[in-house]
This record gives structure tokens, sequence and C-alpha cells, in this order.
């Protein structure tokens, strides 16, 4: 059955739980003990800069590494044989066969999966139509572009249809174009009630795709949740107005002006609501063509977060 847009198995919402999980390398924490809960149906990001945690958390997922403390469960189960026919993963370090024609290599890669030869090679055909790269199946993987190989490999990674589809860095390589065509096929994957962790480094695509998102940093969870309550939260008493008007015109007690990228930018004391600083422009008559608060933006969370720890 299906309850508010998220999928639900054997009463279970949630695709993955993780209760103070920890990684040690060589005396170094990489995660320390992370909590989180992913929602089934969604796109959820693991963000963060390279060396935050994000792959080693991604590898005890996948059950590559064992956590020494804390619980995993995947779909209500631990980590392992169980659940492996149920995730696919896409590595940030590419791993694909160079000798092998592309659609041996689908085809090998379905049988791993347990989907029948047959199958995996109607399937990876039908992906590779989708793909423009039909032309190629017949090719050797080393014969192909940087980014065409990145396209197999997603089409390696989902062939079998999973419940879990975990992507580290999926757009490198990837023109624009190609990018959109995968966030359009990412999206049909959440359509169907998959769910997707997004893991990366660059937080405006995260921003674009992910509905929730947790924030690593130095193997710790730094700030998680919806992506518009988080941009809420840390909302900055900002207007942005277009306007032909003066930078001198535009000052008033309790409001610092400065123009910038083509508007001007209002900053303003708790003093000052902003209902009461347009109300006070109104009144003198400058013309406004636009206004409307300034949006901050993941990156700038990310940045505050992080500065505000190391204080």
């Amino acid at each position: 059955m299906k309850l508010s847009g998220v999928y639900a198995y054997n009463g279970i919402m949630e695709a993955i739980e993780l209760n103070q999980v920890v990684k040690t390398f060589d005396g170094t924490r990489a995660v320390d003990g992370v909590s989180l809960t992913i929602p089934r149906g969604t796109i959820y990001g693991l963000l963060g800069p390279n060396g935050a945690g994000k792959t080693t958390t991604i590898r005890m997922i996948t059950d590559i590494y064992r956590p020494d403390e804390g619980e995993i469960r995947i779909f209500g189960d631990p980590p392992g044989y169980r659940v492996q026919h149920r995730i696919g993963y896409l590595p940030e370090e590419r791993g694909l066969y160079r000798k092998m024609k592309v659609i041996e290599q689908l085809v090998f890669l379905g049988e791993l999966k347990q989907v029948p030869a047959k199958e995996a090679r109607k399937r990876a055909m039908e992906y590779l139509e989708r793909f423009d790269l039909a032309e190629w199946a017949l090719k050797k993987v080393e014969q192909l572009s940087k980014g065409m190989q990145q396209k197999v490999q997603f089409i390696g990674t989902v062939l079998h249809d999973p419940d879990l589809i975990i992507l580290d860095e999926p757009f490198s390589g990837l023109d624009p174009v190609n990018q959109a065509l995968l966030k359009e096929e990412i999206q049909g994957f959440v359509d169907r009630g998959k769910t997707v962790i997004f893991s990366t480094h660059v937080l405006p695509q995260a921003e674009q795709l992910c509905r929730d998102i947790c924030l690593i940093n130095h193997g710790k969870k730094v700030l998680d949740g919806h992506v518009e309550e988080i941009k809420a939260r840390f909302a900055e008493p900002v207007i942005l107005l277009t306007t032909d008007a003066e930078v001198e015109e535009l000052r008033a007690d309790g409001a610092h002006v400065v123009r910038r990228n083509g508007h001007v930018e209002v900053r303003l004391d708790n003093s000052l609501a902003p209902e009461a600083y347009l109300a006070e422009l109104f009144s003198r008559h400058i013309p406004i063509q636009a206004f409307g608060p300034k949006e901050i933006d993941l990156e700038s969370i990310f940045i505050k977060v992080v500065k505000d720890e190391s204080l």
C-alpha cells in the first residue's frame, strides 16, 4: 500500500536506520556516533566535504565495512545477504571491466544480482536506447568516453530494479544534458516508491534533488532534516529589492543597504520588521519593481554550521 507518497513494506516506513554508528581506522574515527533515519520513497542527501565520512557510512550500509559500534537497519534487517539484492550501489571509484563489451558487462552485472541473462540483456538494451548508447552496445568499455562509462555504470547499478539506490557523486564526468537525463531517471525511481541516497560534496546539486539531507563533517552529523525546514531555520532578515532607486534613497533606521549583483540587499535589525520597512519605502513613493526574502542556500548553511562548531 501507499501512504502519503511513501511506500510501506511489512509495516516499516524507514528504508534505513543508523543508531550511534562508529567506524575507526588507525585510531581515527571516520564515522563518529552517526544516527539518522532515511524514509522510503525519497531522495536523501548525504552531504559534506571530501573526507567527511560519507563514503565510509555508505560502505557500512552496503556491508563492505562492519561498524565498530552502533546498529544499522535496512528495510528492518541488518546489512548482509538478506537485503543485498535490494540495493544498487554506484561508488565514486568506478569499477567497469574495460576489456568487456558494454552489453556483456551489463548482462554480467545483472546476473550478479539474480537477473536471468535473457532478461538482463532486454533491460540493458532498453536502458542503452534511453541513454543514447545503443550503438555502443558491442563496443568495449575502454572505447567509451568518461561520460559514457558513467552512464553504463549507472545502468549496471539499477538493472536489477533495486529498492534502495545509493549514488556516490553520480554526476561526475557528465555534461549538463546527461546530468538532466540522469536526474530524470532518479526521479522516476522515486516516483515508483524507491529510495535514493545521493552522496555529494556539491551542495547545489543536492539542493535541487533532495527532500531530506544529512550534513556530515569530520565523521559527525552536524545537521539533518527537511531541506526547506533547514533553510527556514537559518533564514536571515535580508530583503532583495529590484529598483532603480539610489542606495541613499533606500536607507532607514535599522536597515543596512547594499547594491549587489543587479539587486539591492537590505539587512534588517531586530528593531525593524520587513513589513514596516517596505511600508516606509512605499510611503516615500520609491519605485520598487520586485521584492522578496533572500533565500539562504545549503552551502552557506553548511559553512555557518562548521564555522560555529570550530569556535
